[in-house]
């Protein structure tokens, strides 16, 4: 296990798979930073129920755009040029769940509850990672409380449809039925050889397996308190 901490200066001199899963690691990153807004924007920032919802759309927006800036910088330093995921359309993103669009409220909601929340677990693998410009930015207390925001936003915005019943609750058990299995996904093969070669070199710090159970089971917990239904976690997956 590589427990060497290496700085901008050093890391020309790391060895090859380390350098490339870096740069992968961050050319994917700043995908899913920036594929967020480019899935709701356009529909659902005009669309808000309310003045207030408007302004934590684009509030939310800014902020992923932010992290974005912040991956690309990284990304930079290191002699790699993401600006291309800028102008991409959103079929061509990295990971299935920023593909198509997001037009309803009962998505964006529920797309914060559950996507923005595989954000959170995914920021987390680089806390003490061995890159330390990375860690530097996933351990800034702004990062994750800004993520944490747009995750209880659509926790809350979820339960309250939930609470409604009828077909307000209907509405939202579909986006959940959507969205469960996407954000289960997101985490990748369970025996990924390349996630075991990430975690060699220290730059994340769980088997995509444990952190996809530790995921689901706090979801499952939340669902379970609103009175949802958890859904089958294999119908329609692409990894398991």
């Amino acid at each position: 296990m590589f427990t060497d901490k290496v700085d901008l200066k050093d890391f020309e001199k790391q060895d090859p798979e380390y350098q490339d899963l870096l740069k992968r690691v961050l050319a994917i990153q700043a995908d899913c930073e920036i594929g967020g807004p480019n899935l709701y924007v356009k529909n659902i920032l005009p669309s808000a129920p309310t003045k207030l919802d408007q302004l934590i759309v684009a509030r939310t927006a800014a902020e992923e755009m932010d992290h974005y800036r912040k991956m690309a910088r990284l990304a930079g330093d290191i002699g790699l040029d993401v600006s291309y995921v800028l102008s991409r359309s959103n079929q061509e993103r990295y990971v299935e769940a920023f593909r198509g669009s997001i037009d309803t409220w009962e998505d964006y909601a529920v797309f914060g509850f559950l996507i923005d929340r595989v954000g959170r677990f995914q920021l987390e693998e680089f806390i003490g990672c061995t890159y330390l410009p990375l860690a530097r930015i996933v351990e800034d207390p702004d990062v994750i409380r800004e993520e944490e925001g747009h995750i209880d936003f659509g926790t809350n915005k979820t339960a309250e449809y939930a609470a409604k019943g009828g077909e307000a609750k209907e509405r939202i058990q579909k986006a959940v039925d959507y969205w469960y299995v996407k954000g289960l996904d997101m985490f990748g093969n369970s025996k990924s050889y390349r996630s075991e070669r990430y975690m060699q070199w220290g730059l994340k710090r769980r088997p995509n397996a444990v952190a996809r159970q530790q995921y689901k089971d706090e979801v499952d917990g939340l669902l379970t308190k609103m009175n949802l239904s958890i859904p089958d976690p294999n119908k329609g997956r692409l990894y398991t």
